[in-house]
C-alpha cells in the first residue's frame, strides 16, 4: 500500500507534540527523524543539550503521543543506534531505520536486533518492522547482503542528511531502478527531496512509501498538502 509518511524533525517535545496533534487523524504513518550531532547534523530532539530526555517518558511509563492511532517510525540517524532502540521501541515506535553507515559491524547488530525482537519473540513485522537507509553516495553493496534480515529499504533522496529542505536529488532514481530489478519484494521507501513535484516520478520507479518532510511542513495549510498527496497516490494506485 502506498502511503504518504510526514517526518518531523522535532526541535524540542513540545514541538514533537504540537506536529504529531496536527497530523491525527490526517495519516496513518508518521516518522520521527532522530539527529545525534555526530552521524548527521544539526542535532535534533532529544539529542539537543539542555533539551527533556526522552527516556523521561520511559521512567513514566509512557508512550509517545497518539502511538496507539498512529504507525510510528524512527529514522535514527545517529552513532552506535543499537543502544537506542530499545528506548524507541518502548516508547511505542513500530518501526526502527537503522542507516547502515551509522554501524560498524552491520550483521552483527541485525542479528542482535532480531534476537532481541524477532518473530520469535512475538514481534511480527506489523507490530515491529526494522529498516535499513542508505545513503545516495553509497553502494547497493553495502546492504544487499542483509537484505534477509530487514523489514524493508529506505533510500535518501539528498545529498546531505538530517536536515529538511534540502533538494531532490535525481541519481536516486536510477539507484531505485537497479534495487528494483534485482529485489523486486521488498518495500522501498525514499525520504529527503519528496515534494508533489518528485512524488509521481518515485512512485512510478516502485517506491511505495514517501516520506516527506519540509514540503508538510512548510505549506500553508497542512491538511491540503497531504489531500494533494493522497491525489497522488490514488492516480498512480494506492497498492503497489
Amino acid at each position: 500500500m502506498a502511503v504518504i509518511i510526514p517526518a518531523i524533525l522535532p526541535r524540542s517535545k513540545e514541538d514533537l507534540i504540537q506536529k504529531l496533534d496536527a497530523l491525527q487523524g490526517r495519516v496513518s504513518d508518521v516518522q520521527i527523524d532522530i539527529v545525534d550531532g555526530k552521524f548527521a547534523g544539526p542535532a535534533s530532539w532529544p539529542c539537543v543539550p539542555g533539551t527533556e530526555d526522552a527516556t523521561l517518558f520511559v521512567a513514566r511509563h509512557e508512550l509517545l503521543p497518539h502511538a496507539g492511532s498512529l504507525t510510528i517510525e524512527v529514522d535514527l540517524m545517529v552513532e552506535e543506534p543499537e543502544k537506542t532502540v530499545g528506548m524507541w521501541v518502548a516508547l511505542g515506535a513500530r518501526r526502527i531505520t537503522i542507516h547502515a553507515e551509522s554501524v560498524i559491524d552491520l550483521p552483527r547488530l541485525l542479528r542482535s536486533l532480531q534476537r532481541t525482537y524477532g518473530h520469535d519473540k512475538g514481534f511480527a513485522p506489523e507490530l515491529l518492522s526494522i529498516g535499513l537507509a542508505l545513503n545516495i553516495d553509497s553502494e547497493l553493496a553495502r546492504i544487499e547482503p542483509h537484505l534477509s534480515m530487514v523489514d524493508y529499504v529506505q533510500f535518501m533522496g539528498i545529498d546531505s542528511i538530517g536536515k529538511q529542505g534540502q533538494p531532490f536529488d535525481e541519481r536516486v532514481l536510477r539507484k531505485i531502478a537497479i534495487f528494483r530489478k534485482r529485489h523486486t519484494d521488498i518495500p522501498l521507501q525514499v525520504d529527503g527531496g519528496v515534494s508533489l513535484a518528485t512524488a509521481p516520478k518515485l512512485l512510478a520507479a516502485g517506491v511505495s512509501r514517501l516520506v516527506a518532510g519540509s514540503s508538510i511542513w512548510k505549506s500553508p495549510d497542512i491538511g491540503k498538502e497531504i489531500e494533494a498527496y493522497n491525489s497522488i497516490l490514488e492516480s498512480y494506485g494506492r497498492y503497489t
